[in-house]
């Protein structure tokens, strides 16, 4: 688990959780937010932009979309990962767990936003409910930073 975790968890560990749900949790890995991702790359098909990649492992942070030529780097943040302040919430259940994992995902976009700024990429976050809502407003806030 990780550090900024222990120190909010009573002695640095939940309580009353069994080997076997542990183990369960601990094997759950990301998989992504392929409708989310799928939306918006047909999105950018039907403004015909092209040339992106994705996933790309070389770069920091592993963007959802890198444009090489432009140097552009685009994050597509879930709602509920990323706690957005609009439609995001805390499950009631370990709610400082989830509150502290919500502050982490927040912080290391932050810190790999920077770091990417630093050398030279453009970074642009998007919202999940801003491709669900409009996503040719998401296409063009894109748009914006790649000509």
């Amino acid at each position: 688990m990780e550090r900024i975790l222990k120190t909010k968890l009573k002695n640095g560990r939940f309580t009353n959780v069994s080997p076997e749900r542990s183990r369960m949790m601990g094997n759950i890995r990301s998989k992504g937010n392929c409708s989310t991702e799928k939306s918006f790359r047909f999105a950018l098909v039907r403004a015909g932009i092209s040339g992106w990649v994705l996933h790309p492992k070389r770069i920091l942070g592993t963007p959802d979309f890198y444009f090489a030529r432009e140097n552009v780097a685009v994050f597509v943040d879930g709602c509920f990962w990323h706690g957005c302040k609009r439609c995001g919430h805390i499950p009631a259940t370990r709610s400082v767990f989830w509150r502290t994992k919500f502050e982490r995902n927040k912080l290391r976009a932050k810190r790999v936003g920077s770091i990417l700024k630093r050398s030279g990429i453009k970074v642009l976050r998007i919202w999940e409910h801003e491709i669900r809502n409009n996503p040719d407003a998401a296409v063009l806030k894109l748009r914006h930073l790649l000509y």
